[in-house]
């Protein structure tokens, strides 16, 4: 009978399947469980790799997901797409030990806790897998930031591998926000009454195949997920990142006119557009590595398209802010705010446009 699924999130994990379902049977036997594959479209053909085993081994099943990537969100849709009784997330490139599940799914089957974590803070853990001092650090770091969002008291509130109930999974769903790289943090910040739970020491061990996904930008998703967590529910995340990217594209905006107008003397009509299309690059390019992350555009000709685009839909709202702007400033109001203005007026439909027709997500 089926009692636990293990979610599998995926990008670029091909090579890596086939050992970790062995390594998996190691620890549950044959029966009794079933691995789910949530694979972000993986450009290595991870998603045909989870279908061939599935082809030999009913225990595997794989879901491909196009339009959409996210770690977080990848594990809501796994954990809610199974009938086991109990769900386990873990990581697909063998640094998260199998041999840890039994006894995670024993602490849950004996009601000692509601939720299972495998912690690498833990006495008995360690994070050598971490691939430098600065990672790991990092990571304490961020933990310490999570044990507050969260109120539960926990050697590793960032682990990626855990065992809960599927049912607690399904209640929680409708409030996960999906955003962000740690379901788990999610989980605890969301669930009320607070979860109980249980650690178990995880020797965190190095990728065996591939490459890591982590970047500079999951650093900065990590935020976004405390934010979401906090203040999420009075201003979208979404909505404040493309905001805060917005600011910054002021300073850029104000640093190239005030340096076109001020210092060199070009007409204000001239520095205004030229101002305008360089925060607007810069805006491109901060929002896709940010603000859009789940949707990164990739390659140089869909980023080159993806910017053309942005330019296009931004149309409007660029000659809104120029026309606003040189308006203004032509009636006598100060430089300073006269481009502010043609900013505030030129970024709603930059969002909007941007949102839906750029990254195809509203």
């Amino acid at each position: 009978m089926l009692e636990v699924a293990i979610i599998l999130p995926t990008l670029n994990e091909r090579d890596n399947l086939a050992p970790l379902l062995l390594r998996i049977e190691n620890a549950l036997g044959p029966t009794g469980w079933e691995v789910i594959v949530v694979d972000d479209n993986s450009p290595d053909g991870t998603a045909d790799a989870a279908r061939a085993l599935a082809m030999s081994d009913n225990r595997v099943r794989a879901i491909q997901r196009f339009g959409r990537r996210g770690l977080a969100s990848a594990a809501i849709e796994g954990m809610c797409a199974t009938a086991a009784p109990f769900v386990a997330v873990m990581d697909a490139d063998h640094q998260h030990d199998p041999a840890l599940l039994p006894q995670m799914l024993a602490a849950l089957r004996e009601n000692a806790c509601d939720i299972a974590v495998a912690s690498r803070f833990v006495a008995g853990g360690n994070a050598d897998g971490l691939s430098s001092a600065t990672r790991e650090k990092g990571s304490r770091l961020a933990n310490r930031l999570a044990r507050k969002v969260t109120g539960i008291e926990l050697t590793d509130p960032m682990s990626g591998y855990f065992l809960t109930r599927s049912d607690a999974v399904r209640a929680a769903a409708p409030r996960l926000s999906g955003i962000g790289f740690k379901i788990l943090l999610d989980l605890l910040a969301t669930s009320n009454p607070p979860l109980r739970v249980k650690e178990f020491p995880l020797q965190f061990a190095e990728r065996r195949a591939g490459e890591s996904k982590l970047d500079n930008a999951v650093a900065f998703e990590f935020l976004v997920g405390l934010y979401d967590r906090s203040l999420g529910r009075f201003v979208p995340s979404r909505f404040a990142l493309f905001g805060t990217v917005g600011a910054l594209g002021v300073a850029v905006h104000m640093t190239v006119l005030t340096l076109l107008y001020r210092v060199s003397g070009e007409g204000f009509a001239l520095a205004t557009v030229i101002a305008t299309f360089a925060a607007m690059s810069f805006n491109f390019w901060l929002n896709n590595f940010l603000t859009y992350r789940d949707q990164r555009l990739r390659g140089a000709v869909a980023i080159a398209r993806g910017w053309l685009g942005f330019c296009l839909t931004c149309a409007v709202g660029a000659l809104a802010n120029v026309a606003t702007a040189t308006l203004l400033q032509g009636r006598g109001f100060h430089w300073v705010l006269a481009a502010l203005a043609g900013i505030v007026i030129g970024s709603v439909w930059n969002y909007a446009l941007s949102s839906r027709f750029v990254w195809g997500k509203y």
